[in-house]
């Protein structure tokens, strides 16, 4: 009958597009975790603003997080559970870099529309001398080379977050030469460079008789947040921390939570997984260790393995490696000499060595040359510490339970040309 047709089709047509939202939706969660200060100029920020209401609601609901959504941008004010963790941060960033940062915003924020690279490094020189910094033993010239590339790494920092806009120039030139020719035309995004600080108050809202004296002290400031003194205001906190440390961190180890977070969380992952995951298209990964919850493409991730390159190959038979030693101690009997679970650095570093003769003709050319194995082992060591699979401390490296999941066995290495002449086989035998 044309009515039945017709109604089939018109729910076909309301479940596509159920579905297309819901893809979007997907997308714009993801977009916003990986990039929470979002300006125009990024391809996902169209979906970003058509899904604003239900973005707004779920990072809400979920985590307790703002999410700012305007023209000119989108902000999500993502606030660790973890202000302890000591793999966060920009990459290559130390503490005097950090300074640099705040003090380039803070020039930025008194500049005019546009400025030049030239300028904004007078600035920081002024800024640089205050009493304060001084005090501590922060001192910025300007006049060497590791000082103007300090100035460009920063800058090349703002460009990326969209702060600034290149209009003219080079910043390398700057670097080399610093002659008054090297330099660099910015605009000055005022709107994003207004979102960058993502703390609950400002520290120039405190009084100098009331600022925080010690680091921990002025992080935890910075995003305390007012919990209502009740049942519900608690278990609310409770469940925003936790969402908040599985949509930021690797893993979370059961053994990391306090009584009350634990219990908390053994009664409800299974369900805060499962909404997490299906709004962030995630997998979660249950073990009685604890919860991960994995991004099967690799993408909604600052470290991504396995992954490509020498650097993470070498990541990955590391990782093997401590994975086959953690379930070798695993299954020792109580009477049997226990396996070592710890291990230093130089005993990685002689792994790499070994590992190298049987896949050094796979790694680029500096990885192969003597002593490389130091610096990949470091490169390794700092990667698995930032997806929680190792702990480092001053007894040595620890693997953590999640490790288990990389330990694959004995890699079987492969010639392309036997590769394709078994697939030619194959394909004529089905014939």
């Amino acid at each position: 009958m044309p009515g039945s047709e017709e109604a089939g089709t018109s729910r076909n047509i309301a479940q596509q597009q159920r579905s297309h939202q819901r893809e979007e939706f997907r997308a714009a969660v993801r977009a916003l975790l990986m990039t929470p200060l979002m300006t125009p100029a990024h391809e996902d920020f169209p979906l970003v603003r058509r899904q604003a209401d239900m973005l707004r609601g779920w990072f809400s609901r979920e985590t307790g997080w703002p999410l700012h959504i305007e023209q000119e941008g989108a902000r999500l004010y993502k606030r660790p559970a973890e202000l302890s963790a000591t793999t966060r941060g920009l990459p290559d960033y130390d503490r005097r870099r950090y300074v640099l940062l705040c003090l380039a915003c803070a020039a930025l924020e008194r500049s005019e529309s546009q400025i030049t690279l030239r300028v904004l490094g007078e600035r920081l020189l002024q800024l640089a001398t205050e009493p304060a910094l001084a005090s501590l033993g922060f001192v910025f010239t300007l006049g060497t080379h590791h000082e103007r590339r300090e100035l460009v790494a920063v800058c090349k920092t703002l460009l990326e977050i969209g702060v600034l806009q290149r209009v003219v120039g080079d910043e390398d030139a700057f670097v080399h030469s610093g002659s008054e020719q090297a330099d660099a035309l910015y605009d000055v995004q005022r709107r994003t460079l207004a979102g960058v600080l993502a703390a609950v108050r400002g520290p120039s809202t405190w009084r100098p008789e009331e600022a925080p004296e010690t680091l921990d002290e002025r992080l935890s400031a910075l995003v305390d947040e007012h919990v209502a003194d009740s049942d519900e205001g608690r278990r609310t906190a409770l469940r925003h921390g936790l969402a908040r440390r599985l949509l930021d961190d690797p893993v979370i180890y059961v053994e990391t939570l306090n009584a009350e977070a634990r219990a908390y969380f053994v009664n409800q992952r299974g369900a805060m997984s499962a909404r997490l995951c299906d709004a962030a298209a995630l997998t979660a990964e249950h073990r009685a260790e604890g919860l991960a919850l994995v991004d099967e493409t690799c993408l909604l991730t600052d470290v991504a393995m396995p992954a490509e390159g020498t650097d993470a190959h070498a990541t990955l038979l590391v990782a093997e490696h401590l994975a086959g030693a953690l379930r070798i101690s695993g299954s020792v009997e109580a009477d049997a000499s226990p396996h070592p679970t710890t291990f230093s650095e130089h005993e990685v570093i002689a792994f790499l060595r070994d590992a190298k003769m049987k896949y050094g003709r796979y790694w680029r050319k500096s990885a192969r040359e003597a002593g490389a194995e130091r610096e990949l082992a470091a490169i390794a060591i700092e990667r698995l510490e930032k997806l929680h699979l190792i702990e480092v401390g001053d007894d040595g490296i620890r693997a953590l339970p999640a490790i288990a999941r990389f330990g694959l066995g004995e890699t079987e290495i492969r010639d392309p040309r036997e590769t394709r002449g078994v697939q030619a086989a194959e394909e004529s035998g089905s014939a």
